[in-house]
């Protein structure tokens, strides 16, 4: 049998060539924990649902009636701040759940580093594809509430996968990071929550980016999730194709991200069985 030519950790590429190659893998394991996140429980996968069903209703009620919303519907569009909230959450939560994971990703399997076949950079692959399956979901669930009150959304929906995709490399870059770092720096966990929760406020969710002040919106552009916030409410309800150039350089960058963050947990592996 054919042994695989070793992959480079100076290839730009190899944070995709080592998923690919183990792509059969990732999806087991990513079903397993999908899988073990509900077993046990009375109504199994239906929480995957009832999670995000009960979060709209909380947050209908908490912002239409309890705070005044921030947000404003332009003339002749269809949404409402419920659903503007939803998506930003859905959004934040994809980057905030791997995020807070990421430290522990290698902690919490060491049975896996003493095995020297296994590849333990699709570590950060696995906690993603299980984000991944939570984002589906809820935006399943807003598209069947977007269907219900307005009808169609616009074509421009299509290009949602397309303005995820820096939010997707650069997670994965934080994740490697993180993951490797998490090995040596045991509170790194402690503080990445932190830090999680306190992105989530400086991120335009809860108020649109042009709410704030210009004294400290230069500063609100600074957070990368800021763009990919803005671009997917243009796709998903304004109807709005978003900037190439915009586009095109939050991919790089975030390509570039990936890659460090990659390119430092192979760097760094090979004291984890030490640590271990």
């Amino acid at each position: 049998m054919p042994v695989a030519p070793a992959i480079s950790v100076l290839s730009p590429a190899a944070p995709f060539l080592s998923a690919w190659r183990n792509r059969a893998l990732i999806l087991r394991l990513a079903r397993r924990e999908i899988e073990a996140r509900y077993r046990g429980t009375a109504v199994g996968m239906v929480w995957s649902v009832l999670t995000p069903i009960l979060m709209v209703a909380v947050y209908s009620f908490v912002f239409s009636y309890v705070f005044q919303p921030r947000w404003t519907v332009p003339p002749g569009t269809k949404a409402n701040f419920v659903l503007l909230l939803y998506s930003g959450l859905l959004v934040f939560n994809l980057l905030g759940d791997c995020l807070a994971r990421a430290p522990m990703l290698v902690l919490e399997t060491p049975s896996y580093v003493k095995k020297v076949v296994f590849p333990l950079e699709i570590l950060p692959w696995i906690a993603l594809a299980g984000a991944l399956f939570n984002f589906l979901v809820g935006m399943g669930l807003l598209l069947g509430i977007y269907l219900i009150l307005y009808g169609l959304p616009p074509v421009t929906i299509l290009l949602l996968p397309l303005v995820l995709l820096p939010l997707v490399l650069l997670t994965l870059g934080l994740g490697w990071l993180l993951a490797a770092l998490g090995v040596y720096l045991r509170d790194l966990r402690h503080v990445v929550g932190i830090l999680v929760s306190m992105l989530m406020f400086l991120s335009p969710i809860f108020y649109p980016a042009d709410a704030v002040g210009e004294a400290v919106r230069s500063a609100l552009y600074a957070n990368p999730l800021t763009p990919v916030l803005e671009m997917s409410k243009d796709v998903l309800f304004w109807g709005r194709v978003p900037d190439a150039g915009l586009l095109t350089g939050g991919v790089l960058a975030a390509w570039m991200a990936a890659w460090l963050g990659h390119a430092a947990f192979m760097k760094l592996r090979a004291g984890f069985a030490d640590v271990l």
